[in-house]
């Protein structure tokens, strides 16, 4: 899934934005606390939006639903979102979402395919992983793995990231501004463990751009690295903001 290069209709050309990803394959995404729960679906569901064409699966193991809800259609529109693209399936267990998502990564029409899942989720393991990879790879379709209330474990993953919520900057009149996000990467075997970027979503652009929580654009830095197998991916693509130059 890539945040730069993502397409739009003809005549309204996508900037290129941050984070870079693969465009298809598994990717991770963990709440770095409780409070940020919501955060990392939050991310999913965008990245989605700024993903190709074409409807996208989300995915929704139940006690996540019991925590949060159920998704809100004009929620969703409010930010950018279009609801008539979501395909939504509640999974009672963990085995059930993990094969609707499957099910999901195999079908090549599809945009993007999210997982939620929460705890520790033991039938996600190393070999769940890789079919997920494997079918999101050969289909083309970015498969996004949320985790909430769980650490991360060793996986087939391209990239793990862990998110947090970031405050939103006041616009006029001290409106809340855009949702904002802190991602640091955490696995990657590129050697950029540990980049940390602050991003902000566009709704307008349907694209994520660079900021920092005060709103100023800072380097990134680096935080600790976690072990766990990786799946090699390139994290920089021609024509993308060089926003790993900070990275030592």
């Amino acid at each position: 899934m890539s945040l730069s290069h993502s397409r739009m209709p003809e005549g309204n050309p996508r900037p290129s934005c941050l984070p870079v990803l693969a465009e298809s394959g598994l990717h991770e995404f963990f709440a770095e606390h409780e409070a940020d729960s919501a955060a990392p679906g939050a991310l999913a569901l965008m990245l989605a939006a700024g993903s190709r064409d074409g409807a996208w699966l989300w995915v929704r193991h139940e006690p996540q639903g019991r925590e949060t809800g159920l998704p809100y259609p004009s929620g969703l529109a409010e930010l950018g979102l279009s609801p008539a693209a979501v395909l939504f399936f509640r999974a009672q267990d963990v085995a059930s979402a993990l094969q609707a998502g499957l099910e999901g990564a195999r079908c090549a029409a599809l945009g993007a395919v999210i997982i939620e899942l929460r705890g520790e989720a033991k039938a996600y393991d190393l070999v769940a992983s890789r079919r997920l990879s494997l079918a999101g790879r050969t289909c083309g379709v970015p498969v996004v793995m949320v985790r909430l209330g769980a650490s991360p474990v060793p996986s087939a993953a391209h990239t793990r990231w862990q998110v947090r919520a970031l405050p939103s900057r006041p616009l006029a009149a001290k409106a809340p501004g855009p949702p904002g996000f802190e991602l640091s990467l955490l696995r990657a075997r590129n050697g950029r463990e540990g980049v940390l970027i602050h991003v902000e979503w566009d709704r307008d652009a349907r694209q994520f751009i660079p900021r920092s929580p005060l709103g100023t654009d800072l380097p990134a830095r680096r935080a600790a690295p976690v072990s766990g197998a990786v799946v090699p991916v390139p994290l920089h693509r021609p024509g993308a903001p060089d926003v790993w130059r900070h990275a030592g």
